[in-house]
């Protein structure tokens, strides 16, 4: 339970500074008379605000799920599967995603479009490249016979997994979404804001990743 909370601490502390202070720094030089604006007129903005409750709701689903876990490995019909070795693979990997989602962001914002362009279909390529390793340790994990109705250990395995990768796959319509705007060479500044989002978002997902990676290896 503890390292449930120290989870969601961390995952709220660390999106909310990004939130806000995003906010402060973004653009400061270009405000006249900033020294006179008071700072109570400092709104978020409504995308980050959807952003900050969507990723709320998916630290407390899997907080929860992280508290089952550890409920259920108390009862005596649990036996620990053994971790597929791919899942270091695939880690790296979500690692190079999100690495690569930073790239586009800075060069974004440096306005160079052409090394945003590669950052962001660099950043694509490995979530698809971690999505097809999930199922091939699936693939690995059936193979061996650890089904899911066989133990409830199995059964949390491909649940946590499942469900990441199912979170992973609606980022991908961003990154989709986001790819569009810049191959139609839209506004800077609105691609600038679809990258920011993206890549909070894919830093979220690396970072539930590798809390849920860390409980598997853990047991």
């Amino acid at each position: 339970m503890i390292i449930t909370l120290i989870f969601m601490l961390a995952v709220m502390i660390t999106i909310g500074r990004w939130l806000y202070l995003n906010d402060l720094t973004t653009k400061s030089w270009a405000v006249e008379g900033i020294e006179n604006m008071p700072r109570a007129e400092i709104k978020l903005p409504k995308s980050k605000l959807g952003l900050f409750v969507f990723i709320t709701v998916i630290t407390g689903l899997f907080s929860l799920l992280i508290s089952a876990y550890y409920m259920r490995m108390g009862f005596g019909d649990w036996a620990a599967l053994p971790d597929p070795p791919i899942l270091w693979l695939n880690t790296a990997i979500i690692i190079l995603s999100s690495a690569a989602f930073q790239w586009a962001q800075i060069s974004a914002r440096q306005l160079n479009m052409r090394r945003a362009r590669i950052g962001l279909s660099l950043a694509g390529l490995f979530a698809v490249l971690f999505l097809a390793g999930q199922l091939l340790a699936w693939r690995q994990m059936t193979e061996l016979g650890y089904f899911a109705a066989s133990n409830p250990a199995n059964a949390f395995f491909y649940l946590i997994t499942a469900l990441h990768g199912l979170h992973l796959i609606g980022g991908l319509f961003a990154w989709a979404r986001t790819g569009g705007k810049l191959l139609r060479g839209n506004d800077t500044s609105k691609i600038r804001a679809s990258l920011d989002m993206c890549t909070v978002y894919w830093h979220f997902l690396l970072l539930v990743w590798v809390a849920l990676f860390s409980l598997l290896l853990a047991t």
